[in-house]
């Protein structure tokens, strides 16, 4: 039950009293603590009354490794991987957390190239000359915890009790601190040290979020931001061609960001992700196994793992115990220049972005010159030489490891500390260390009558030195070292390749470039050759569809992500003439697709050709028609005098096998690709020949009545029908169609065009019509006059005469109107040059029929029966 006391201005709970009480007795217990005492003793010696004695809190953390000096630079990296674990019964103090686990040799190497970078400026007579470094190392067993007691201990210094004046000092405070080498780590101790100033250079941490300095204003690094490695792996991924991969990562502030960072880049470049698969070293077995077992039943070929090394490290070990099928990994530079990594074989062939390679002159020495003496006075080295040579330094064994006799020799040891051939983040460190002795010869000396003076007897703040970090600018070694105003420097990447020699052994090879200062498209550079998953030499496919060809286009799977796709061909009319294309667009009006469809073409002109069998035949009929008709007139002219041909009216007969000629002779101009004259000419010839032609058919018809007419007594009508008569007939209709013509060419005439509509694929060179109204006209006129000229001819065609025609043009104009009835639907639905080929064989058959129906049957009594052609045998009735 909570019991409330009200007064007139304030309330509080039973609870809340109690808070206040137990706060009023921890103040009180802190004035006992820090009120001045009358004497007091620190290492033999009294101070006045009036000092204060300030004591750190906790037990101090030992370094790994330390030096005093004028100045003191902190350093922070991972040599174990795992904290001690500590069961807290609270019933006393805490011990500071231990590291324990596997020993990693590499980061013993960061820290020694540490201390050999310190000892070097130490000797410098151009960098701070006449100052000395001191330094404070630590391990940070790869934990956020130790590291952010590291972070307190540098900023609060080491000793556990001073004294200053009436104000506890930061004694043996570090100026800067290198480090960590985990962007988690790094994070947790920047957001410590920053309210305080201290510069923090970090040689490891790669998060974009450090980039921030909004939350991290004190933070360089002198390894590139993962930000530039995110764009640069996405572009690797794209520049090998796959789209469909997966990918792993650190559940961590490092493999959080990276992993987000490269998503976004990866999605911009069309990549997709088959799975995002995130782990952490200490999680579950069965969290690790999950993780293996979607790497293993995965399609995509291609691995990109954004993680630490010791994570890393976890994962293969799960992988190895089944190993999966074929897959190509792509390394973050933290682990794929990790010599231990490269034990897995299964992992040749991974290709990633490392830090350039750098020669440090004179650091493979001084990593090897360790005397037995050194080692055994540093507990971490004397790790490291246990752990190497698998010997104790100690009398007593464990183990069972041998006791360590002297023959020992680090010279021939074959570790990661050792291995000085690839400098890459052993360089970052170095320069690291540079940077912040360029900031404080900067902050504490100047050059006076050519010498540099440096005063080591300043108080130098570590603001000065964060000032001076953003301004630093220098060269060591061939590396160029200088911060933009996120404190990241200029990203520059090696393109490396997991090669395996003859001998089976994995080997890191440089076979390019990556430089983001280039132009897009052009940062990568390879002037090796890659060696891919299982020694192959061409590069492998991963992707979720295999890439649509050109005259195809994309359809994107439902359910599925973008780079899940159908490919499917383009329609009719259509192309598509690059790779993996979204759509298919039309050809321009003129052109047509190829077979393969990823191309357009001119279309196809079609006519009726000259060269075409149709045309040839068409052509032989009209040659051959004219020349019938030619030979008709010469029949009759030879046999001009003779009765038959008289009793016909043979100047009308002459006339008509004239039109006739001209009409079998004008389907010619209807053969050949059509041109302004053509086309006026072919509609034009033909109908003003074929009204000629049924009009002399129409004067015979008419004659034959007359004639029928004249042999009744005191019938005269002959008079008005005359030859004159006939003439002015022929005349007289035959203008009628020259003036309809010529109405139609002035007012619209027929010209050429090309068709696009009647076929896609091709176009049609015809003539337009101009005025359908003319056309028609035209046609219309030739068929009134066909149809009465067969009234009349039918009317006369039982008059018993020998010389009546009238039977015979019957026929002919039976068939005339017959062949130019069916003309018309005919013409109206052929397509293309079959039109015009269906206008000439209506040409033709008309005049075919004329000349059969009318001529044949006399020229064949001209030529095969004389005895006919007499007057007596005319004149005789039936």
């Amino acid at each position: 039950m909570e019991m409330i006391f009200t007064g007139p201005r304030f309330s509080v709970t039973l609870l809340g009293l109690i808070r206040i009480v137990l706060l009023a007795r921890f103040v009180n217990g802190l004035k006992e603590r820090t009120k001045p005492e009358a004497a007091i003793s620190v290492a033999g010696a009294s101070t006045e009354s009036s000092s204060i004695k300030c004591t750190l809190l906790g037990t101090p953390r030992l370094p790994a490794f330390s030096n005093d000096g004028d100045f003191i630079i902190g350093g922070i990296s991972s040599i174990h991987y795992q904290p001690y674990t500590v069961i807290y019964n609270y019933t006393a103090t805490p011990e500071p957390p231990r590291c324990t686990g596997s020993f990693y040799g590499r980061g013993l190497r960061f820290l020694r190239a540490m201390i050999f970078a310190i000892e070097e400026i130490n000797n410098s007579t151009k960098l701070l000359p006449g100052i000395k470094l001191g330094y404070r190392l630590y391990d940070s067993c790869g934990s956020v915890a130790v590291a952010v007691d590291t972070a307190f201990q540098l900023s609060n210094g080491q000793d556990p009790v001073f004294y200053k004046d009436s104000n506890c000092s930061h004694t043996g405070v570090a100026m800067a601190v290198v480090g960590d080498s985990g962007s988690t780590r790094t994070i947790s101790m920047s957001r410590i040290m920053g309210p305080f100033n201290i510069p923090q250079v970090s040689h490891f941490s790669t998060c974009a979020c450090l980039s921030d300095k909004q939350q991290f204003p004190t933070f360089f690094r002198t390894i590139p931001s993962d930000q530039f490695q995110a764009d640069a792996l996405a572009k690797l991924v794209k520049h090998f061609g796959w789209t469909w991969i997966g990918a792993v990562h650190s559940d961590s502030d490092y493999g959080n960001n990276g992993i987000a960072s490269f998503v976004q880049a990866a999605m911009r470049e069309g990549i997709c992700m088959e799975y995002i698969e995130s782990f952490f070293r200490t999680d579950r077995l069965s969290k690790i196994q999950k993780v293996a077992d979607v790497i293993r039943r995965s399609t995509a070929m291609v691995v990109v793992a954004f993680t630490a090394i010791s994570d890393l490290k976890v994962l293969l070990e799960e992988l190895a115990r089944d190993p999966p099928p074929p897959r190509q990994w792509i390394g973050s530079e933290s682990w794929v220049t990790d010599p231990l990594l490269m034990s897995f074989s299964f992992c040749a062939g991974a290709i990633g972005l490392a830090i350039p390679q750098a020669v440090i002159p004179g650091l493979r020495d001084f990593l090897l010159d360790l005397t037995p003496a050194e080692v055994a006075a540093s507990p971490l080295l004397t790790e490291f030489w246990e752990d190497a040579f698998n010997c104790s330094l100690t009398k007593t064994t464990y183990l069972n490891k041998r006791e360590c006799d002297g023959t020992e020799d680090i010279k021939t040891l074959k570790s990661p500390y050792t291995e000085t051939s690839q400098l890459r983040i052993t360089n970052m460190i170095y320069q690291a260390v540079y940077a912040i002795a360029h900031a404080s010869h900067n902050a504490v000396c100047h050059e006076k009558n050519a010498t540099i003076q440096c005063d080591k007897h300043i108080r130098l703040e570590p603001k000065q030195v964060f000032i001076e970090l953003k301004k630093v600018n220098f060269s060591k070694n061939g590396y160029r070292v200088s911060f933009d105003t996120n404190g990241d420097p200029v990203a520059f990447y090696e393109l490396v390749n997991w090669q395996k020699s003859d001998k089976g052994v994995i080997k890191l090879v440089t076979v390019g470039y990556y430089d983001a200062s280039l132009p897009n498209g052009k940062e990568f550079y390879i002037n090796k050759n890659l060696t891919w998953v299982e020694g192959r030499k061409e590069v492998p496919a991963s992707v979720c569809s295999e890439r649509c060809p050109a005259g195809t286009r994309k359809v994107l799977q439902k359910g599925k992500p973008i780079c899940c796709y159908d490919c499917i061909p383009c329609p009719e009319g259509e192309i598509s003439n690059t790779t993996d294309s979204p759509d298919c667009f039309p050809c321009p009006r003129e052109y047509w697709p190829n077979a393969k469809k990823d191309a357009c073409f001119p279309k196809p002109m079609e006519f009726l050709a000259y060269d075409e069998i149709l045309s040839i035949i068409l052509a032989a009929f009209s040659v051959s028609g004219a020349c019938l008709t030619i030979i008709a007139a010469l029949v009759f002219f030879r046999h001009r005098t003779t009765p038959i041909v008289r009793a016909n009216n043979s100047e009308l007969s002459f006339l008509l096998l004239f039109s006739l000629t001209l009409c079998f002779l004008c389907s010619l101009t209807f053969i050949g690709a059509p041109s302004k004259l053509s086309c006026m000419l072919r509609h034009t010839a033909f109908g003003i020949t074929f009204v000629l032609c049924i009009s002399c058919v129409l004067g015979k018809t008419i004659v034959v009545l007359m004639a029928f007419k004249a042999t009744f007594p005191g019938n005269n009508v002959m008079k008005w029908f005359g030859p004159p008569q006939q003439r002015m007939t022929v005349v007289f209709l035959t203008f009628l169609q020259v003036l309809i013509c010529t109405v139609w060419l002035v007012v619209s005439p027929p010209f050429p065009m090309e068709n696009l509509t009647t076929y896609k694929e091709k176009i049609i060179l015809e003539c337009a019509l101009g005025s359908a109204v003319g056309f028609w006209a035209v046609l219309g006129y030739i068929g009134l006059l066909a149809v009465f000229c067969f009234v009349l001819a039918v009317l006369a065609r039982k008059l018993p005469d020998h010389f009546n025609e009238a039977k015979m043009i019957t026929f002919s104009m039976l068939i005339f109107c017959a062949v130019w009835i069916t003309f018309i639907p005919a013409y109206v639905s052929s397509p293309g040059k079959y039109t015009v080929a269906v206008e000439i064989f209506a040409i033709l058959a008309s005049s075919f029929g004329l000349i059969l129906c009318i001529f044949a049957p006399k020229c064949f009594i001209l030529l095969f029966l004389p005895d006919k052609n007499t007057k007596n045998y005319l004149m005789n009735k039936k």
